[in-house]
């Protein structure tokens, strides 16, 4: 932006800069929230195919193609939280991408690649998935207390409104007496 630019063209290249500076710190947000911090991002740059092919697995089951998610090629038995940071990591860390690209499916199936992903970068990223699941209970409580508020107003509500219907009811049969009364009169 030149600094004595004036006008409609300054207002909007002031309002380009603030709105790229927020989406940039959005993503730091993100990433940082996932875990996918500058010192994962340099562990992972170390890993090879090797790393991952020495790998000690018990659990060498087959995998089923149809667990693998169709939008982000990410698998399904992962947490939620695993899910958007592998997600995020294989489009952040392109060596990952790389690596796993070489190793899925010939020497790999996808659910050991990133068993042994997330057994390798555990330590990195333990912390980040702990404040994740705080965080999602939290949010889970603050719905469910929420949530009885509404049904607390709604019932207290309703008791009202059956207490005035039954006092208009109330008041609707001492009417009807004092007309039954005075149509006896006449």
């Amino acid at each position: 932006m030149w600094p004595f630019a004036r006008g409609k063209r300054a207002s909007k290249e002031k309002a380009a800069e603030t709105s790229g500076e927020g989406k940039h710190r959005e993503e730091d947000g993100l990433l940082q929230e996932l875990g996918v911090t500058d010192r994962l991002r340099e562990f992972v740059k170390t890993f090879t195919v090797d790393t991952f092919r020495s790998f000690p697995l018990h659990d060498d089951q087959a995998a089923d193609p149809a667990d693998v998610c169709a939008q982000s090629n990410v698998r399904k038995d992962l947490t939620e939280w695993q899910e958007r940071h592998a997600t995020l990591v294989l489009s952040e860390v392109k060596e990952i991408a790389q690596l796993r690209y070489v190793l899925c499916p010939r020497h790999l199936k996808e659910r050991q690649f990133w068993r042994i992903y997330f057994q390798l970068v555990k330590s990195y990223v333990a912390p980040y998935e702990m404040h994740a699941i705080q965080k999602a209970r939290m949010k889970k409580l603050e719905m469910e207390v929420e949530e009885s508020l509404i049904k607390g107003a709604i019932e207290v509500e309703m008791a009202e409104t059956n207490r005035g219907s039954g006092s208009s009811m109330t008041l609707i049969s001492k009417e009807n007496s004092l007309l039954k009364d005075d149509i006896d009169r006449v």
